[in-house]
């Protein structure tokens, strides 16, 4: 009884230390499972898409922002069920706005290249000064935009920097976090107080 056990014991005991000595000699050899995966589209970049033309970066900005909204969008709910941390509801909360800055500002080179278009077809004879005035007038209209989208942005990033520094306070008081994190909070705050050029 123990002979008809032990052969089919050792049988596997065998096949199983040949496949061991089989894998590992395949390790050895480089390469052999660093196996690249393929590019996918939605891996690229979107900048190599569309060649930096205005009408590209503003449908590459107004993904940019969809995007930005729909991680936003449920990061209340997850940080009240414990799931996120504050600071990523407030990290998402600002790559919205920086989104939204950068759409204002693709949409003013957009309404610059317009206008550049129809001056040169005004000297060409090919439009009226009307469509000029039409394209100056939503120009401006986009800049006042843009410059509203920056001080918001600006704003969030100064509150987002404040809520930092007494996040990194309280931790400090409580002994979780380090001086030179308070310190580089602090820093960082100052940055975005001093007046821009």
């Amino acid at each position: 009884m123990i002979r008809a056990i032990a052969l089919p014991v050792m049988f596997l005991i065998s096949a199983m230390i040949a496949l061991g000595a089989d894998q590992s000699s395949k390790s050895d050899e480089p390469g052999e499972f660093d196996v690249e995966p393929p590019i996918l589209k939605q891996n690229l970049s979107d900048e190599l898409a569309e060649a930096g033309t205005p009408d590209g970066d503003v449908a590459r900005c107004e993904k940019k922002l969809e995007r930005a909204k729909r991680n936003a969008a449920g990061a209340e709910r997850l940080w009240k069920i414990g799931v996120l941390a504050k600071v990523e509801v407030e990290q998402r909360a600002l790559k919205v706005i920086k989104c939204e800055t950068e759409l204002a500002s693709a949409r003013v080179a957009q309404a610059k290249e317009t206008v550049a278009q129809q001056e040169s077809r005004i000297a060409s004879g090919e439009t009226t000064k009307q469509e000029l005035e039409v394209a100056k007038t939503a120009l401006a209209q986009w800049i006042e935009a843009e410059q509203k989208a920056v001080a918001k942005r600006e704003s969030a990033e100064l509150e987002s920097a404040r809520a930092n520094l007494r996040r990194q306070q309280r931790l400090l008081m409580l002994g979780s976090a380090h001086k030179s994190d308070v310190s580089n909070a602090e820093e960082k705050l100052a940055e975005l107080k001093a007046p821009k050029n």
